[in-house]
């Protein structure tokens, strides 16, 4: 769970610091604008951020390597075929994004 970026989204401008995401060390800002968001607070956001964004590390594991893409779309052009997109469209179909 990734606490720092939950924090950024939450106080995106905001001036802070932290050990080890501890929140007993959270260090705020004081010309922030928004106020210090609680424990649960960054809690339930970096929950939020981990749901939304689970889809990201398969479908970069899963997807073709660049030059194996290229050679697809070539071969796509040439052939009429339709080779690359169903490959990309299996890779995002496989790994879908959270409706959250």
């Amino acid at each position: 769970m990734n606490k720092t970026k939950a924090i950024k989204e939450l106080a995106p401008n905001c001036e802070f610091g932290w050990s080890n995401d501890d929140y007993s060390t959270l260090w705020w800002g004081a010309d922030n604008e928004i106020s210090k968001p609680t424990e649960a607070e960054i809690n339930a956001k970096a929950t939020a951020i981990a749901n939304r964004d689970a889809h990201i590390l398969p479908r970069a594991k899963a997807y073709p390597n660049y030059k194996e893409q290229l050679d697809m779309q070539y071969h796509d052009a040439v052939n009429g075929t339709t080779t690359w997109k169903d490959a990309i469209a299996k890779v995002k179909s496989d790994n879908p994004k959270s409706e959250d």
